[in-house]
């Protein structure tokens, strides 16, 4: 049996981080989470894990910063944006350079849950579905 999927969650707003977190859990993948692009670049987990939901903006380093650098090391990471502002240029930039989703802070459950799904593909399907 094929471990689970593993969800990287990368935004400075723990209270953020913990929802996503447990809703992560609920659907039985694993997570690592990060306060910082940073701490996300710096772990093993940068190049490992299956997804990737990341604030974009956050000091220091951005959300679009960490897609530029998986893909200079050639991670094919998919990568799900959030953020607190609506820009249609922030958004245009994030799908140009590759994410999956786009979403807009408040998101429901629901959203994140069917961009995961996209992301990661048929492995999050229940058989038969």
């Amino acid at each position: 049996m094929s471990q689970a999927p593993l969800i990287a969650v990368v935004d400075d707003d723990e209270a953020v981080r913990t929802s996503l977190e447990a809703l992560i859990r609920s659907l039985g993948h694993r997570v690592a989470s990060f306060d910082s692009a940073a701490a996300f670049l710096a772990s093993e987990v940068s190049d490992g894990a299956d997804c990737l939901i990341s604030d974009v903006q956050m000091p220091g380093l951005s959300g679009f910063d960490i897609q530029q650098a998986l893909g200079e090391r050639g991670v094919p990471t998919p990568v799900i944006l959030i953020t607190a502002f609506d820009d249609d240029r922030a958004r245009a930039r994030g799908l140009d350079l590759g994410a999956t989703c786009f979403l807009k802070k408040p998101f429901s459950g629901d959203s994140i849950i069917g961009c995961l799904e996209t992301a990661l593909g048929p492995r999050t399907k229940s058989p038969g579905a």
